[in-house]
């Protein structure tokens, strides 16, 4: 095995194990000729790539022995990796992915895209049609969405005038347009109807603000805090800060000060990311935590576990909580968690490494089971321009539990509906259900119906769990 100097950056000491977004320095590539062929180029990025997935890929004992190293990087890439099957392979990776450009890389793990500013649910029009709907769940302020008038709970039966059908959505919604027309419907009735309304937005490159929304509400005489956040990101992408902790950080000094003795975290449209900002939330919730209590602990692949425990102990393997002035469980006896298959990750950190030390009731409906971490591999030379996310730890809380793998069932059941509601309308569904459950009586009708009919085959949110998740911040330098 090569040898390596494993050193986690300041902030990382800083916050106790801050998140990932990390590089790994490997030898340097040799530069290639001009004149070489394209199976030889392929095969100086294929030696990087493979090299450090030897050493640091979770399931490295299941590399083959002699992959092709002339075809593509990405197709490379996905020749060695242990990939899920059903029924073959059930432990299988779900989540390791590889990019050509590093830095683009880098800038969606920070929430910055190109995007027009919102995110969808797709849904059949109807059972057995192959017309597509797009609902938006979600639309981000000060984007060029927000800036055209799309609105949660808007309905898109077509772009730029050719209906959505199941063959050609995703050129439509995912290509490489630049500007989109979308044409609306309505719900009448339980029926979808066309509508002359249109929206014209240009995608653009956008930061997202991962703190959507927070409120407090006086219900029953309970004091509840809501938080809906969207992705656990520390920082804008360029910035070396935690100026997003810092945000969720104040939202909680508020909750302190106006005596929040009920929480509800709204994750059901976060897909996860930097384990930092995981541990920095967790520790504004936890009850009874401080410093000195697990979080959740890292297993890393057989061939480096013995070098890392060498070189740095077994604290290296374990993420504690820190001590936040702001925290607010000494007034909570438990926490209500909005989830949606939307959930993942980091989010399912927060439900696993909480549980142990108090109530987390879960409310919506089934999470999306990954209990595995990554980390960014580059190469600081700058001769490889690729980056790859490979998976290399599993994580358990404090109680040795990693057992969601099929993600966490909700203690209580609610679809999201066909017609949406505000999020942070007392009336919306999975907010409802939640006040409902720490008053035990209903302060609004639920929207009806409860259920949405329509056959769902995708969101625009699988992307973000796609090419998000589990992050891990730290260095590597080979010595």
């Amino acid at each position: 095995m090569r040898t390596y100097s494993f050193f986690r950056q300041t902030t990382c000491l800083a916050l106790l194990t801050t998140v990932l977004g990390v590089s790994a320095c490997r030898k340097e590539a040799d530069v290639v000729p001009d004149d070489t062929t394209t199976a030889a180029e392929n095969r100086v990025v294929n030696d990087w790539i493979l090299e450090n997935m030897q050493d640091l890929y979770y399931w490295n004992d299941k590399i083959p022995a002699n992959p092709d190293k002339t075809v593509s990087p990405d197709t490379f890439f996905e020749s060695i990796l242990y990939g899920y099957d059903a029924v073959a392979r059930p432990d299988g990776d779900r989540f390791s992915w590889i990019e050509e450009s590093a830095d683009d890389l880098s800038a969606s793990l920070s929430g910055e895209t190109r995007t027009t500013g919102m995110e969808f649910t797709l849904y059949r029009r109807a059972q057995n049609s192959n017309d597509v709907i797009a609902q938006v769940v979600y639309v981000l302020p000060g984007s060029p969405a927000a800036n055209a008038g799309m609105k949660r709970g808007d309905i898109i039966s077509k772009v730029n005038g050719q209906t959505l059908t199941t063959t050609n959505y995703v050129s439509l919604l995912f290509g490489n347009l630049t500007t989109y027309t979308f044409g609306l419907a309505t719900v009448s009735s339980q029926s979808l109807v066309d509508s002359d309304q249109t929206r014209t937005v240009t995608a653009t490159t956008f930061q997202e603000d991962p703190v959507f929304l927070d409120s407090v509400y006086t219900v029953g005489g309970k004091t509840v805090g809501y938080l809906v956040y969207n992705q656990f990101n520390p920082a804008p992408n360029g910035s070396n800060g935690t100026e997003y902790d810092q945000k969720v950080d104040a939202i909680f000094s508020e909750f302190k000060a106006k005596g929040v003795t009920e929480l509800v975290l709204d994750l059901r449209y976060n897909p996860g990311g930097y384990t930092s900002s995981s541990v920095n939330l967790a520790s504004l919730i936890g009850r009874g935590i401080d410093a000195s209590k697990v979080y959740f602990r890292e297993e890393w692949n057989k061939t480096l576990t013995p070098y890392l425990q060498k070189e740095y102990g077994d604290s290296f393997f374990v993420q504690n909580f820190v001590n936040k002035s702001q925290n607010i469980g000494a007034n909570l006896q438990r926490v209500f968690v909005l989830t949606t298959d939307h959930t993942a990750s980091a989010s399912e950190l927060i439900i696993n490494g909480l549980r142990p030390f108090m109530t987390v009731t879960t409310i919506g409906t089934a999470t999306y089971g990954k209990n595995v971490g990554s980390i960014t591999v580059t190469d600081e030379s700058g001769k490889i321009k690729w980056g790859m996310q490979p998976i290399v730890f599993k994580s358990f809380n404090s109680l040795g539990q990693s057992d969601y793998a099929s993600g966490f069932q909700p203690n209580v059941e609610v679809e999201e509906p066909l017609s949406l509601l505000p999020l942070g309308d007392t009336r919306e569904a999975l907010l409802n259900e939640a006040l409902f459950q720490i008053t035990g009586s209903r302060l609004a009708r639920r929207s009806a119906p409860e259920n949405n009919p329509l056959p769902g085959i995708g969101s625009s949110i699988e992307r973000k769990i796609n090419g998000s998740g589990m992050f891990k911040q730290f260095k590597m330098n080979k010595l």
